[in-house]
């Protein structure tokens, strides 16, 4: 059964764009989802449907329509998991590298959301018939800790966590080169590449907002060892970023590590390097509010065992 809000505009919501006001609202869900219930038609201001950027006046009455999850069409999978924690909220899972989180282009099946529906049976529904339960994403490539929603009230309440950054991320990569500073930050817009479909970059001409910090952890000949603080979580953003600045991720094929790779002196390194079956990135560290006890939970994840070999081996230099 589809679920109704109403809100009316007090001083603080005056002049608010509607999609804005919403969004700051208790338990709806983010901005970017506001703006499609918008374009179906979902949310009504006194009574009649809005367009994302209309401002409202005081005493306006605004409802919402958020509609029934939809039930999803993919197939449960008997697949492992790694699962941290669960709860009848969340579920943390250790995800390994090479297996995709949900079913997209390519990846009809055989990833994370077809194993969590035949663990679970119960998902958040507020991401679509594809993507149930997913509130963040890691690339079919990078390990390491990612959380999901079991209902639509852990889906919104993490979804605004993420949306206001309060949610820590914390990731290690292997990177080519020195940095020229120790600690330092990115922050160039990601968008879809102007020509490349299938890359991101920051030369798009809609990119999104992107912030990265990092921290040089140990330094080697040709690589560094870097912690990486995600403040936002654009697709491949830590690939790009550093790849842009000169320091492709180790492993990286399709961000410059392909070519990189034929510069490296040490030819046990180099021999290490392409033995990799996968990126030298992994997410290492998430920390977030319980969506219902509202307790912080702390979940970490230890370096797989190929970036553990290419540490080993770098050390050895």
């Amino acid at each position: 059964m589809a679920q109704l809000k109403y809100f009316q505009v007090d001083l603080s919501g005056e002049g608010e764009r509607v999609d804005t006001f919403l969004s700051q609202q208790p338990d709806m869900p983010t901005r970017s989802q506001i703006q499609k219930l918008i374009e179906n038609q979902k949310i009504k201001v006194n009574g009649v449907t809005t367009k994302a950027n209309h401002n409202l006046h005081l005493k306006d009455n605004v409802s919402v329509e958020i509609p029934a999850p939809t039930e999803s069409i993919l197939e449960p999978q008997d697949i492992p998991l790694n699962i941290l924690f669960e709860d009848e909220d969340i579920i943390v899972i250790y995800k390994p590298y090479g297996i995709v989180v949900h079913p997209g282009s390519g990846n009809p099946d055989k990833t994370l959301v077809n194993a969590l529906l035949y663990h679970c049976k119960d998902l958040s529904g507020i991401g679509g018939v594809e993507r149930p339960g997913v509130v963040h994403r890691l690339d079919k490539d990078t390990s390491g800790v990612i959380v999901f929603a079991k209902n639509d009230t852990a889906h919104f309440n993490l979804s605004q966590q993420f949306q206001d950054r309060s949610i820590q991320r914390f990731y290690f990569a292997l990177v080519y080169g020195r940095m020229e500073k120790k600690q330092g930050m990115f922050d160039s817009p990601i968008g879809r590449h102007p020509s490349q479909r299938k890359k991101m970059s920051s030369r798009s001409s809609r990119g999104k907002p992107a912030l990265t910090f990092y921290d040089v952890q140990k330094e080697f000949e040709q690589i560094s060892l870097v912690k990486v603080n995600l403040k936002t979580g654009r697709t491949h953003q830590i690939r790009v970023h550093f790849s842009e600045s000169g320091h492709p991720v180790v492993g990286d094929e399709t961000y410059g590590g392909k070519k990189r790779v034929k510069n490296i002196v040490n030819m046990e390194v180099r021999t290490q390097i392409e033995k990799l079956p996968a990126l030298c990135l992994h997410a290492a560290h998430l920390t977030f509010e319980h969506p219902r006890t509202k307790e912080k939970m702390t979940f970490e994840a230890p370096l797989p065992e190929h970036f553990q070999n290419m540490l080993h081996c770098l050390e050895r230099e």
